[in-house]
């Protein structure tokens, strides 16, 4: 097991990012998929509406590093839509079901959404 203090290449087109806000030691990831990279937010930003508004989660160790945290999500994505928060049920319906029998159950992040989240 290996353990990353800070930004890291974890292979290639997979790297690691720190961001604070929500808990100590929190990190997202980018991956590079055939739309392009794609961040999961982790707990960075819960749902599509905490980075959106800048309103930060309801519990966070610091809410100013949770706001910056948004900013380097931004930073890390060719646009907001290649940003996946890492508890919006939303994520569910926007992306495509992986095979008909994973309805509802899992999505194709490789895919573009077919519906975009606004604020």
């Amino acid at each position: 097991m290996l353990f990353y203090d800070g930004d890291a290449e974890i292979a290639p087109g997979l790297t690691a990012h720190a961001a604070g806000g929500h808990s100590a030691g929190l990190q997202f990831v980018r991956v590079n998929t055939r739309r392009g990279p794609v961040v999961l937010t982790s707990d960075v930003s819960h749902f599509y509406e905490n980075m959106t508004s800048e309103r930060p989660f309801t519990t966070a160790f610091h809410v100013g590093d949770m706001l910056a945290g948004f900013d380097k999500l931004r930073a890390s994505a060719p646009d907001v839509v290649h940003i996946v928060p890492g508890h919006d049920p939303l994520v569910m319906k926007f992306y495509p079901a992986a095979s008909p029998n994973l309805k509802d159950v899992a999505v194709r992040l490789d895919l573009p959404p077919t519906e975009i989240a606004h604020s």
